[in-house]
């Protein structure tokens, strides 16, 4: 089959085997998926994320510099059932599912593993229990995005925000706006946000935003207490940059949360003492709870998210390494599908 492959940290077009379902697994045709910032973050600094799922202590470490087929945001059709499989939800069906499959005895991140090919490929293996079926309706583009919102809803959760709180959500891309439609489902009234790219102030209004600010014109921390006044801070670390934490340390008022969903794969630092003096609380989040992906496809389908907007571009699999590139370009997209049979 075809895919777009990981490989010398470069990606290329390629054939690779035909995947095989194992025992409780089904073979899936890829219909969407989108690219990631952690694919990039994959592409580029791979040493450092085997690096840090070792120091984690991690139950999945990837070989990310073996061949990888990169892509953990997908909706795909079910076109076989593997051994010791219930098929539930018949051939044909439309499914998501949260990118992890069992085999044997070990755990393999799909999309991030060298065994099995994730979502940049014509077709993927899956774990039948992982899968949830798209509901009628819901466009196969919108229900790829499940996975990418769900980190935002689970962020928020994580967060603990209260209808009293005045959220601060720093970068408005992906995640920062999957953080911002999560804020508006659990209810918040007013949510600022703050970004250099005039696109991705425009889409976190989309989202749910009620004030946006451009850093280069206002500290967004500024724009915030002009909103919430003498609120407790909740401020959404979303861009994953280093410094920014010890700047939003520095920025933020007495007892403020942080939580830290952007992903920076580089050694960074602050000063402790900003945190001790303030009382800070710093939070760090990592994907989502089956809940919560369940919840999140059950929001897009209701329209309680509309993703439409976020969707900037579909490529076909020669594409994909041209797309990794033009990401890096917030003013011209948002959200890059990958659609192998285009």
């Amino acid at each position: 089959m075809r895919a777009a492959v990981m490989r010398d940290k470069r990606i290329v077009a390629d054939t690779v085997a035909d995947p095989v379902p194992g025992s409780g697994e089904v073979l899936v045709k890829t219909l969407a998926c989108g690219i990631c910032g952690s694919d990039l973050h994959a592409l580029h600094h791979a040493e450092e994320m085997i690096a840090a799922a070792q120091d984690s202590g991690a139950p999945f470490v990837p070989n990310l510099l073996a061949d990888v087929v990169l892509g953990h945001e997908y909706c795909a059709e079910i076109l076989e059932f593997g051994p010791n499989t219930t098929r539930r939800i018949p051939a044909g069906r439309r499914v998501v599912s949260i990118p992890i499959l069992f085999r044997g005895a070990r755990l393999q991140a799909v999309g991030y593993s060298d065994q099995v090919p994730g979502g940049y490929a014509e077709r993927m293996v899956l774990s039948e229990p992982m899968l949830l079926e798209v509901p009628n309706g819901l466009a196969t583009e919108h229900a790829a995005t499940t996975e990418p919102m769900a980190v935002g809803v689970h962020a928020v959760a994580r967060s603990q925000v209260t209808a009293r709180d005045v959220p601060l959500v720093v970068g408005c891309g992906p995640v920062g706006l999957a953080v911002i439609a999560g804020l508006r489902l659990q209810g918040a009234e007013k949510i600022v946000a703050a970004d250099y790219s005039q696109r991705r102030r425009s889409l976190a209004t989309h989202f749910g935003a009620t004030t946006v600010v451009d850093p280069r014109e206002r500290p967004a921390i500024d724009a915030w207490r002009e909103v919430a006044g003498a609120k407790t801070a909740l401020i959404f670390e979303c861009v994953g940059v280093p410094g920014l934490i010890g700047s939003l340390m520095r920025e933020a008022p007495p007892q403020a949360r942080i939580v830290v969903a952007g992903v920076c794969m580089e050694i960074d630092s602050f000063r402790p003492m900003l945190g001790i003096n303030k009382e800070l609380n710093l939070q760090f989040v990592l994907g989502y709870t089956p809940d919560e992906f369940a919840r999140t496809l059950r929001a897009l389908a209701e329209g309680e998210i509309d993703v439409a907007p976020m969707i900037t571009g579909r490529t076909d699999i020669d594409g994909v390494a041209a797309a990794f590139e033009t990401l890096g370009r917030p003013e011209e997209h948002a959200k890059i599908l990958v659609e192998p049979w285009r």
